[in-house]
């Protein structure tokens, strides 16, 4: 006979399992509000694929410049692991030991590619000879370096099946931390996946991510810096900015110091130093430097690279160099990096998306070279664009959105060779253990050494 204490104990295991608030993971994916926010973000995603603003010509950076003389580079550093985006809190990557690439070692599909019209890519990250990448559906996998899956984590219910999922993560002590394009943030165990806390913050995450001092920060589609604890995702201080009309298609910037300043840049082209224990705004300034009001709309950046006492980022159109202390203009120069700038010595190496490759000098922001390593290809595979590059061992690593893997000399400024190496947009490179990793487009990875 069923008894009643065994029927109050159904009911209450029934009303557990239809409620959709989940205690471990904290995903309120079943609420009203939510479903309202998601269908809202749904069509957000089918009304702006990819926003692009029409420039003239004139615009755009086109010359080159032969190098006067050869560039004397710092010995390569043997990087091990590539914890953030960009290598590190200061993205400063430098000159990373790469003894070649003659050999690919691995190619091999992970994941899906269900949002095919979506061109946002998760960077790779690596540690411990593994590779942390996600797919498009949000699935996070973590892989040997030959291509074994060790474990793969989705946390996404139904009603988020048909949003496109863009992560961003960085790796703290043994925890995998994320934010993405809907709202959450969350952790995980990075031994087996497990995840360990998870905050639906409700506000798609727009930048890359930094942690420093046991505290994530973040900037979201808002303009909002945000600041969390990494042992439970609790808001520790947020500070918001001034907002664009319209949201940043691309990944905001940030970067901490060693002595806990923070520095960010929002899609209103503000730049920011602030303390990270409270939040306090040291200095701030707009890049823009424009009096039309809607000059900011389409704003983007790279990275902040900081070095000594500079910060260095380029916009659309400009490069940059600030007093890290005052937040004075050093330099600025009328060309632009498709990705994080790399500094060595007293050079900045940068690549434009329309293929130029540049040599400019720190302390002046004067060009020292400039070529178009497109002009490499057959005249029609010519008509692509860089999607990112790296140094490796004195060679400019540069990847492109038709496959295409362009090898330049750091010291010459000169293209070496070339070789075709996938068929869709490629994520920008890292380097690890002397092996250069990729990821298409297609949810594929390759491996070169």
């Amino acid at each position: 006979m069923f008894s009643k204490k065994k029927l109050i104990f159904f009911l209450i295991l029934l009303s557990l399992n239809n409620c959709s608030f989940d205690n471990k993971t904290g995903i309120w994916g079943d609420s009203e509000k939510e479903k309202i926010r998601i269908s809202e973000l749904e069509k957000k995603q089918k009304e702006i694929i990819n926003i692009e603003k029409i420039y003239s010509s004139d615009s755009i950076f086109q010359k080159e410049k032969k190098l006067g003389k050869s560039i004397i580079l710092s010995k390569p550093k043997n990087n091990q692991e590539w914890r953030t985006t960009s290598l590190n809190l200061e993205n400063s990557i430098g000159n990373i030991y790469l003894p070649g690439i003659n050999n690919i070692f691995l190619k091999k599909k992970i994941g899906k590619d269900k949002f095919s019209t979506h061109n946002a890519m998760t960077p790779l990250l690596a540690f411990d000879n593994n590779i942390i990448l996600s797919d498009d559906k949000g699935t996070i996998f973590n892989i040997t370096k030959r291509g074994k899956v060790n474990w793969k984590k989705n946390i996404y219910k139904k009603v988020y099946k048909r949003i496109h999922k863009s992560l961003v993560f960085s790796i703290s002590e043994n925890n995998i931390y994320v934010a993405d394009n809907i709202g959450f943030i969350y952790s995980i165990d990075i031994s087996n996946g497990n995840v360990l806390w998870i905050k639906n913050y409700a506000v798609p995450i727009k930048s890359n991510m930094k942690i420093f001092n046991d505290k994530i920060f973040l900037i979201d589609q808002d303009n909002k810096i945000l600041c969390f604890n990494t042992k439970d995702g609790s808001l520790i201080w947020d500070f918001l900015s001034i907002s664009s009309f319209i949201k940043s298609q691309n990944l905001l910037s940030l970067a901490v110091s060693k002595d806990g300043y923070l520095f960010a840049i929002t899609s209103s082209a503000d730049v920011y130093k602030i303390k990270v224990d409270n939040g306090q705004i040291i200095w701030s300034r707009n890049s823009a430097e424009s009096l039309y009001a809607d000059s900011t709309d389409f704003f983007t950046s790279s990275e902040i690279v900081l070095n000594d006492d500079d910060i260095i980022f380029s916009s659309s159109f400009t490069m940059y160099s600030y007093d890290s202390n005052t937040g004075i203009t050093n330099w600025k120069n009328d060309i632009s990096s498709v990705a994080t700038p790399i500094v060595d010595g007293d050079n900045i190496f940068i690549v434009t998306e329309n293929g130029y490759f540049a040599i400019l000098n720190k302390n002046s922001g004067k060009i020292n070279s400039s070529v178009n390593i497109l002009k490499v290809l057959k005249r029609k595979k010519q008509q692509t664009k860089v999607t990112g590059f790296i140094m490796g061992s004195g060679k400019i690593y540069s990847v492109t959105s038709n496959g295409f893997l362009i090898v330049s000399s750091a010291n010459t400024g000169k293209v070496e060779y070339f070789k075709k190496i996938g068929e869709q947009n490629m994520s920008p490179p890292i380097i690890s253990n002397g092996e250069l990793f990729i990821l298409l487009k297609n949810s594929k990875i390759i491996g070169l050494n």
